[in-house]
C-alpha cells in the first residue's frame, strides 16, 4: 500500500518544508502538491531539514483532480462540519480502515486543504471518507504542518502491520474503483443520483466496507449487471 500525501495551494514555503520534513520523519516518501507556493524557496528548504529529496521528488499538479486520478482511496482531511451528515473520522482510527481493505488497495491519498480555508467543498465531495482531529477549541485551528504530522504520526503504525499481513499476497487492481462504478450505476437505476443527500452517505458507508464484505458486493453486483 502506497500513500501519498497530497497538500493543495499550499501558500506558505516554510509550511510545504515542515510537511515533508514530518512525511520523512514518519517513514513515508509520496509527496504531491497542486498549484503550490515555491515549494523549493530557501524557507521551505530550511524547514525541511533532512527532507530535502522530498521536496524535490514531489509532484506538481494545476488541478487536483489530476493528483488524485490515480487513487484507490482518498481521504480528505478537514474541519468542516457539511450540510450532510457525515462521518469524520479521527486520525487514529484510518489505518484499521484502510488495513481492512487488505489487498485492494495500492495507492491511497490523503488530501490537505489551503491554510485558511482547507479544502473546497467540491474536493472534499471527490473524497471516499473525511477525516477530523479532534480538538478542545470551539474554533479548530492547526497549522497545515502540525496537522501533517498528527497524520502521518498515526499512519506510522502501518508499516509493520501492512508488511507482515499483507505483503504476500497478490494486489487486486482497480476493485474500489470497479465497485464504486457499478453502484454508481446502479444508484442511478433507481433514481439516487450523484446530487442527491443520500447518494454521498451510500457511497461513503460502502468505502467502509472490509475485503471481504466488497467481494460480497461485487459477486452482487455481477449478477445483477450480468442479467442486463
Amino acid at each position: 500500500m502506497e500513500l501519498c500525501f497530497i497538500l493543495v495551494e499550499p501558500a506558505v514555503p516554510g509550511n510545504v518544508g515542515s510537511a515533508a520534513r514530518a512525511i520523512k520523519n514518519m517513514g513515508f516518501r509520496n509527496l504531491r502538491l497542486v498549484n503550490p507556493c515555491n515549494h523549493l524557496a530557501p524557507e521551505a528548504l530550511m524547514m525541511a531539514h533532512g527532507a530535502h529529496d522530498i521536496l524535490q521528488n514531489a509532484i506538481v499538479y494545476n488541478h487536483f483532480e489530476e493528483a488524485i486520478v490515480d487513487m484507490d482511496f482518498l481521504i480528505g482531511t478537514t474541519a468542516k462540519k457539511r450540510r450532510v451528515k457525515y462521518n469524520y473520522h479521527p486520525p487514529d482510527a484510518l489505518p484499521e480502515i484502510l488495513l481492512s481493505k487488505k489487498t485492494l488497495l495500492q495507492k491511497v491519498g490523503l488530501a490537505f486543504g489551503r491554510e485558511e480555508h482547507g479544502l473546497h467543498n467540491e474536493e472534499l465531495e471527490k473524497c471516499d471518507i473525511l477525516s477530523s482531529i479532534p480538538m478542545a477549541t470551539a474554533y479548530p485551528s492547526l497549522n497545515l504542518a502540525q496537522s501533517v504530522m498528527i497524520y502521518a504520526w498515526e499512519l506510522a503504525s502501518m508499516h509493520s502491520m501492512d508488511n507482515s499481513k499483507f505483503r504476500s499476497q497478490t494486489s487486486s487492481d482497480g476493485v474500489m474503483k470497479i465497485m464504486k462504478e457499478k453502484v454508481h450505476l446502479l444508484l442511478s437505476e433507481v433514481g439516487i443520483v450523484s446530487d442527491s443527500i443520500l447518494y454521498p452517505r451510500i457511497m461513503e458507508r460502502l468505502m467502509l466496507l472490509s475485503e471481504e464484505d466488497i467481494h460480497l458486493v461485487l459477486s452482487f453486483l455481477k449478477a445483477y449487471f450480468g442479467n442486463k
